[in-house]
């Protein structure tokens, strides 16, 4: 079986490298909030391009830390609404209502799945103080036109970069485009720790300020709390991990944008829709591999489970689905909906061999033989 994703084989590139960040922090002595994580915090913000980075729990806190952050210097208030897209992964959606805020749900666009621009413009309310972009599968959202459209309307434009480490426009990284943005170091992300963690960053030293303070249970000195906090704070020895494998990244995104080549080069597209390449100077990080099919996923991912291939579908009930958020579920969001019901992840990661590549494409276009009309361009 060809793994969705060989996180074995991934990590233990850097077995040595971790064996000597492990004996460095457990000599040191110290295991939260030290030397391992400021020098993590330092690199990252220097790879993104901004000021700040700050090392956290998860992604999850990530997002909810921004807000948070944003409520306590009076940025926004409670019940300022916030436009999220309709196909992303849901703690996307619980970062805000943990905050008191209210979600609108937008639909993306095809050509890259994220949010769009149009949808957007017509989104806004009186309520509307925030854009938060996902950058899904690992692409930046339409940046540039979010900005325009942000600045002209007043709003904040945040971003959510789970997927999108190294992820870039015209030489501008994923975590550099808006006030701030929230990354997950999940370990299955293009940037993952091996255990959990999360980072924001941004250049606003005011936000970065009160998140450091929110992250600690509301304080900068010890025992003196000014404000209700939290504990969300990356470890030293996932800090120490990291490190390493952030020297690697831009290299481990060029394997997955080498492996995106492979099959948009070699799948049947006249039954399958793939994702559009990047231009030039656009880097797409390629967390995941998407491929559409419109009428027979189930049947396309048995037959690839039969080939031994192992797939995932991100995400198969959209967040106005689920019983979470029953309060949206009378929205009708057609293309969202179409994406949650078409969409299929393919295996990319470094290391997954030639050999490997063509067994994912030969299964793929030999279901395409079998079923001749299950083209997601019908759609």
């Amino acid at each position: 079986m060809i793994p969705f994703l060989d996180l074995q084989a991934l990590n233990q590139r850097f077995e040595d490298e971790f064996q000597t960040a492990f004996k460095r922090v457990l000599a040191g002595g110290w295991f939260i909030q030290g030397d391992e994580c400021r020098a993590f915090e330092a690199d990252f913000a220097s790879y993104c391009g901004v000021e700040q980075a700050i090392g956290v729990g998860n992604g999850l806190d990530a997002l909810v830390l921004i807000l948070r952050a944003l409520l306590e210097v009076g940025r926004l208030q409670t019940g300022d609404e916030v436009l999220v897209p309709g196909n992303t992964f849901i703690a996307t959606a619980l970062a805000v209502s943990a905050c008191g805020l209210r979600i609108r749900l937008v639909e993306p666009e095809l050509s890259r799945y994220n949010l769009d621009p149009q949808e957007v413009e017509s989104a806004i309310g009186q309520r509307t103080r925030v854009i938060l972009a996902v950058h899904l599968y690992g692409r930046l959202a339409d940046m540039t036109a979010l900005a325009e459209i942000a600045q002209r309307h007043g709003l904040l434009l945040l971003e959510d970069a789970a997927q999108a480490h190294g992820a870039s426009f015209g030489g501008r990284k994923a975590g550099a485009w808006g006030l701030a943005a929230g990354f997950s170091l999940f370990p299955g992300k293009p940037l993952g720790a091996l255990g959990d963690g999360g980072v924001v960053t941004t250049s606003d030293a005011e936000l970065a300020t009160v998140m450091r303070s929110l992250q600690n249970y509301g304080s900068t000195i010890k025992y003196q709390h000014d404000r209700k906090g939290a504990n969300s704070r990356l470890d030293e020895l996932q800090a120490a991990f990291l490190r390493i494998k952030l020297k690697h990244l831009d290299a481990d995104n060029q394997a997955r944008h080498e492996i995106s080549l492979r099959y948009r080069q070699g799948l049947d597209r006249s039954q399958f829709e793939v994702p559009d390449m990047p231009a030039e100077i656009e880097v797409h990080a390629w967390h995941l591999y998407v491929v559409r099919n419109a009428n027979n996923r189930a049947a396309l991912q048995e037959h690839l489970a039969r080939a031994g291939v192992q797939t995932l579908i991100h995400y198969p009930t959209p967040i106005h689905r689920q019983a979470a958020y029953g309060e949206l579920a009378g929205l009708s969001l057609p293309v969202t909906e179409m994406l949650s019901e078409q969409v299929l992840s393919l295996p990319i990661y470094p290391g997954l061999s030639a050999h490997q590549i063509d067994r994912v494409i030969d299964a793929c276009n030999s279901f395409a033989a079998i079923h001749p009309n299950s083209s997601a361009r019908e759609h």
